[in-house]
């Protein structure tokens, strides 16, 4: 989803090949410049409480796009709740069982949301 691809910058710039025909180009990976629109975006607002001492809290699954995307969106869910989270692998953790009002949000700003359990 938001995770970074690696590419020849990340090995730094070092490249072995046994092909005498080796040429940087072909081995680039493109990156996805199409970035969905929020109207575009299948989100799913998750209620969970496992594997965090009981605490409840609302997770966001879904999002396509840049992680600094997901880092702005993660930041104004948190300020608009007035709670904690966090943004991991692609997700967005906000404290508390807020999923009304975080549907709401994304809705307001043209995501599609879907409630998923409880």
């Amino acid at each position: 989803m938001a995770k970074k691809k690696m590419g020849l910058e990340d090995l730094g710039g070092f490249v072995f090949s046994t092909n005498d025909n080796f040429t940087e180009d072909e081995y680039q990976q493109e990156e996805n410049t199409e970035i969905l629109k929020p109207g575009e975006q299948r989100l799913e607002a998750h209620f969970s409480n496992k594997g965090r001492g009981g605490k409840t809290v609302t997770i966001i699954k879904g999002f396509e796009g840049p992680e600094e995307d997901l880092i702005k969106l993660g930041k104004k869910l948190k300020k608009s709740c007035g709670v904690g989270g966090s943004v991991k692998d692609g997700e967005i953790i906000i404290q508390g069982d807020d999923r009304e009002k975080i549907m709401k949000l994304l809705q307001k700003d043209g995501y599609k949301v879907k409630r998923v359990g409880g």
